[in-house]
């Protein structure tokens, strides 16, 4: 069974929120800043519904004017976890992307996150940069760039 995209809503927040604590150890997006990127031209924050439930959510950022997209934040709550979610969000973040006119879809993911860059390799993205210390905790930072087709 594939999960359902759609865009975020009030009534998703506890769950996002459930999802954030439980996925990340820190750089965690708080309460406030999902509402303010719920409500934003600039940003896209999309969940994947499955069985119900909110299972993931992917947080993209398109500023106006700009020819990229940067994916901030993807995560799959653990009880949905090889499910495909992961994908199915940033194969949506792409066509979001691609439908606001982007060409080019950036992100940065923890050089230790091995699966997540797995990912992200396998849906033809590239490493761009290494970040030393970008993350709370000192950790390294990959930037990858996908180039998106034109047409979806």
């Amino acid at each position: 069974m594939s999960a359902d995209i759609r865009p975020a809503r009030m009534s998703d927040i506890d769950t996002l929120l459930a999802i954030e604590d439980a996925v990340f150890e820190g750089d965690r997006l708080s309460r406030r800043s999902f509402l303010r990127h719920m409500d934003s031209k600039s940003a896209s924050l999309l969940v994947a519904e499955l069985e119900s439930q909110v299972a993931g959510y992917a947080l993209l950022f398109h500023r106006q004017g700009s020819r990229s997209a940067r994916l901030y934040s993807l995560a799959v709550a653990k009880p949905f976890t090889s499910r495909g979610i992961g994908r199915r969000l940033l194969e949506a973040t792409e066509a979001r992307a691609c439908t606001l006119g982007r060409t080019v879809l950036t992100l940065e993911v923890r050089e230790d996150n091995k699966r997540a860059g797995q990912l992200y390799r396998q849906a033809g993205f590239r490493e761009v940069a290494k970040i030393p210390d970008y993350y709370e905790d000192g950790a390294t930072a990959l930037r990858l760039h996908k180039a998106l087709e034109k047409e979806r």
